[in-house]
C-alpha cells in the first residue's frame, strides 16, 4: 500500500531538486523527508532514488512512480475539494420519499430546477405511499418526505419532526359517463352508488371515508385500487363513483368530474424532515424549491 503522503514527498523533491529543498516547501526535517522517501521505497520495493554524495537523483521507477502520482495527487485533491464542500453543505445527497402525484408534481419539477440552481446536490427519490414516508424519514431511511394529513398522520406536537406546508388541493367527485350530471354535486347524492375506492392505509381512503361519513353515509365499496388512472378507467366504465384530488384527476378521462359544494373534502400536502435535520444545508435548498414549485400548482 502506497502512502499518498509520501508521493507528494517524491514530487516535492522532483520540483525543488535536493532533500533540504523539499524539506522547506513540506514544513519538515531533511531528516524526515528522508525517512519518508525510504519508506516509500520499501512500499514499492525498488529504488526510487540514486544517491550520489549529498545529492540524489530520481531514477526510472522514481519516475514511472512520478507519472502515477500526479494522476493520484490530482485526485486526492479533487476528493479533499469534494468533502469541504460537503462538510459546508454544498453537495450531497438527499434521499426524498413521496406518493405518485408528488412526485409528478413535485419532485421531478423540483429535481430539474435543482440540476440548475444546486448542481452539487443529488435527490434520490422514493415512491411512498401512505405511512411508509414518513416511517421511513423516522427510520433514517430517508431524508425529507412529502405526505398527506390524515387521521392516521404522526401528531403535530411531535418533536422529532419538522413540516412544511406545501399544498392543498380540493376533491372532485368522478362520476361514470351515463351518471346524473349535477354541479357541484352533492355527496349524499352518492350513497346509493358503488364506489371505487384507494386500498386501507392510503390516506385518501381516510379522507374520503371521512367526508362520507360526515354526509350522513358509509359508502359500499366495491372496487380498489391506489393508481387513479386505474380509478377513473374504472368510473367511466361503470363499475362505480369516487373522490379523487383534483390535481390527480387523469387526462384525458371518459369519466365525468364534477366539483363538490362547499366545505369540500381537501387534501392537505406536506413536507416532513427531522428536526434534528431541518436546518442542513441541502435539506433547506430542497425545501425552498418544493415550496416554490408548489405555490404554483
Amino acid at each position: 500500500m502506497i502512502e499518498v503522503r509520501r508521493l507528494k514527498v517524491l514530487r516535492a523533491l522532483a520540483d525543488h531538486g535536493t532533500v533540504t529543498a523539499a524539506a522547506e516547501v513540506l514544513h519538515l526535517t531533511p531528516s524526515a523527508v528522508s525517512q519518508q522517501l525510504a519508506a516509500l521505497e520499501t512500499e514499492v520495493g525498488q529504488e526510487l532514488l540514486e544517491r550520489r554524495g549529498r545529492r540524489v537523483s530520481i531514477t526510472s521507477a522514481g519516475r514511472l512512480l512520478l507519472a502515477h502520482a500526479d494522476t493520484i495527487l490530482a485526485e486526492v485533491e479533487r476528493a479533499e475539494d469534494a468533502m469541504r464542500l460537503h462538510a459546508n453543505g454544498a453537495n450531497g445527497e438527499v434521499r426524498v420519499t413521496a406518493f405518485a402525484t408528488a412526485i409528478s408534481l413535485l419532485v421531478a419539477p423540483a429535481l430539474t430546477r435543482l440540476q440548475e440552481t444546486s448542481p452539487g446536490l443529488s435527490l434520490v427519490v422514493r415512491d411512498a405511499e401512505g405511512h411508509q414516508g414518513i416511517t421511513q424519514l423516522l427510520d433514517g431511511d430517508a431524508d425529507l418526505a412529502i405526505a398527506v394529513e390524515h387521521r392516521g398522520s404522526p401528531r403535530p406536537d411531535d418533536r422529532r419532526l419538522t413540516r412544511i406546508p406545501l399544498y392543498a388541493e380540493p376533491f372532485v367527485a368522478v362520476l361514470p359517463p351515463t351518471h346524473p350530471e349535477d354541479s357541484p354535486i352533492g355527496l349524499e347524492k352518492l350513497a346509493n352508488d358503488d364506489w371505487v375506492m384507494p386500498a386501507s392505509g392510503n390516506p385518501i381512503r381516510d379522507v374520503v371515508l371521512l367526508a362520507c361519513e360526515q354526509a350522513g353515509f358509509q359508502p359500499r365499496i366495491v372496487h380498489q385500487s391506489d393508481d387513479f388512472r386505474a380509478v377513473a378507467a374504472l368510473v367511466a366504465a361503470g363499475a362505480g363513483v369516487s373522490l379523487v384530488p383534483r390535481l390527480a384527476v387523469p387526462e384525458p378521462t371518459l369519466a365525468l368530474i364534477r366539483p363538490l359544494p362547499d366545505p369540500a373534502p381537501t387534501r392537505r400536502v406536506y413536507a416532513a424532515v427531522r428536526t434534528s435535520r431541518a436546518d442542513h444545508p441541502l435539506i433547506t435548498a430542497t425545501l425552498a424549491v418544493l415550496t416554490e414549485v408548489a405555490e404554483k400548482l
